[in-house]
């Protein structure tokens, strides 16, 4: 059952990936049934390539072994990729990190924790490049303060001076 949710995930994250313009692969039997360690999915744009070792989890932290993690950084140092851990826990999104940024283990293994995938992991539309984050401590630093012509339209509307279609227009 398991492997079956596993292996659903990892076809759903091909399919996002293609749709947001990536040529992208699912490595046939990665993990498994092969003696040499594949990623779960290879994808690149043509500026950006990736390989990607894709996990899942209902809500417990996502543990990789020590060899996971070096095959993946072994195979996309060979290959001219990026490694990534890409980890999606039920009702969230992709979250993706680098391997480095992972915590480790006593054992030596890596895990990854639902609560830290949401505050720390790239989500999906960074990933791909739709969006950049930028944490409350970066939204802390503008000095400039809110554009004065946003805040008089927005005012207008408090006061009911001005509707909101007639704001939206204004501020397109």
């Amino acid at each position: 059952m398991s492997q079956a949710k596993g292996d659903r995930r990892e076809r759903e994250l091909v399919n996002r990936l293609d749709e947001a313009g990536f040529a992208v692969m699912r490595a046939p039997a990665s993990g498994s049934a092969t003696e040499r360690e594949l990623p779960d999915v290879l994808a690149g744009d043509g500026d950006t390539f990736y390989a990607v070792e894709a996990k899942s989890s209902a809500g417990n932290p996502i543990y990789l072994t020590g060899e996971e993690v070096e095959a993946l950084i072994y195979f996309a140092q060979n290959f001219g990729a990026k490694p990534r851990i890409g980890v999606r826990f039920d009702r969230e999104d992709w979250y993706f990190f680098h391997p480095g940024d992972l915590h480790v283990t006593d054992g030596g293994n890596y895990r990854v924790k639902k609560e830290t995938a949401i505050a720390e992991g790239t989500d999906f539309d960074e990933f791909v490049g739709r969006s950049t984050k930028v944490t409350l401590e970066e939204v802390g630093d503008v000095t400039s303060g809110p554009d004065p012509e946003i805040v008089r339209v927005l005012e207008a509307v408090k006061q009911d001076v001005m509707g909101v279609e007639e704001a939206a227009e204004l501020l397109e």
